[in-house]
């Protein structure tokens, strides 16, 4: 069984006098996870956020790493199971689900 303990995502946009950077912060501990997402926005004071889950609402989360590991392989067996379907946490930091 494999399980993330920790991930860290960083995006970062550039327009000019307004640059934007969004991080999200997930990690793993004895009664789930928990996801912070930071927002900076130009000169303003970043914004940030927390959720926590759950290990019953995490059973087979697939974080945004992983699921590009799981496409990889799927491309590479040419097959998609059916019905394929997985616990995701999207861009805002809640829980959703993928579907391939």
């Amino acid at each position: 069984q494999l399980e993330t303990l920790e991930q860290e995502e960083q995006e970062r946009l550039e327009l000019r006098a307004h640059p934007i950077e969004r991080r999200t912060h997930m990690v793993s501990h004895q009664h789930g996870m928990t996801v912070t997402k930071t927002l900076w926005e130009g000169e303003a004071e970043p914004r940030c956020w927390s959720f926590s889950y759950g290990r019953a609402e995490l059973r087979g989360l697939l974080p945004a790493g992983a699921s590009l590991l799981l496409l990889r392989v799927l491309a590479c067996r040419w097959a998609v199971p059916p019905g394929l379907i997985f616990p995701s946490i999207d861009t805002e930091g809640h829980l959703c689900t993928s579907s391939y």
